[in-house]
């Protein structure tokens, strides 16, 4: 079996080995952000908007970054090229650090850096043809989900909902409107139209949500940012989730109803093979 190494406060050393003090206020208070790069072909993919998301997380919580940027990239580099997996994630996590328990910023502390690769499984094919089910809930996470903090309990309360449904995400409305789904990114095809939620700070900026909207643009589908109030939802052609381990997933069940006709859509289609055709060029280099 092969060891997983990982990287903790300047140290790669193996997954069983490593530790944080109990005191540590990602553990006690949540005080930290993380982020999730996947890797294809031994490729980190779009890096660079990762690492700037997670610059945007550290500065929304007032946390200076604790690694330079050719730092980030030189351990990013060395834990995908010490893992087992030919795709893989990369986990990383930085947090304010350990301290003696109270609310207000400690000052001097260092901070907690934690990197850690995983195997990264795409949607499987029976998923992608048939598509997934979905239900709504109220969005009832903090105002601030535009940082990718590691206080997450809200998101893992939706998910879990969820998996309690047999469903495979949660798609949260907050004062009537789509905001997006408790581990993913969403989109609705509205006569004939990809729209998305407008930036905010109840959406988390996503990635893969940009990728699409690129290649939106290069099939030349009409696309646009605006409030989906739930009613529209609820009458969508199509509605798709996006993230890094979803890539594109078409939703063809909302709360035990079909969407659309019940199936992935043309325009997911035209979506998932360009999406496929990306991964081959882009992020592996090949095709």
């Amino acid at each position: 079996m092969t060891t997983q190494i990982v990287y903790l406060n300047g140290k790669f050393q193996p997954l069983e080995e490593a530790r944080v003090p109990v005191l540590d206020r990602g553990f006690i208070f949540g005080d930290g952000v993380y982020e999730v790069i996947p890797v294809y072909s031994r490729r980190p993919f779009r890096l660079d908007a990762h690492l700037a998301r997670l610059q945007d997380s550290l500065d929304g919580i007032q946390l200076a970054n604790p690694l330079a940027r050719p730092a980030w990239n030189t351990h990013i580099a060395r834990l995908i090229a010490e893992a087992p997996w030919e795709d893989q994630g990369i986990y990383l996590q930085v947090t304010r650090g350990p301290a003696p328990r109270d609310h207000a910023f400690p000052a001097h502390v260092e901070p907690t850096v934690f990197l850690m690769p995983m195997p990264l499984t795409p949607p499987g094919a029976t998923l992608v043809e048939t598509g997934v089910a979905a239900i709504t809930r109220p969005d009832n996470r903090w105002l601030r989900c535009d940082l990718k903090s590691v206080s997450l309990l809200a998101n893992v309360l939706l998910r879990q909902a969820a998996v309690e449904a047999d469903c495979a995400e949660t798609l949260l409305i907050r004062d009537g409107l789509l905001t997006e789904g408790s581990t993913s990114s969403v989109f609705a095809v509205l006569e004939g139209v990809l729209v998305a939620p407008p930036p905010s700070t109840l959406v988390l900026p996503g990635v893969t949500h940009d990728v699409v909207l690129e290649l939106a643009a290069e099939l030349g589908l009409p696309n646009t940012h605006r409030p989906i109030p739930e009613s529209e939802l609820r009458l969508a052609e199509e509605i798709w989730l996006t993230s890094s381990t979803k890539e594109v997933l078409a939703v063809t069940r909302l709360d035990g109803t079909a969407v659309g006709d019940g199936r992935p859509g043309p325009v997911f289609r035209r979506m998932h093979a360009a999406y496929q055709r990306y991964k081959q060029t882009t992020m592996r280099g090949t095709g």
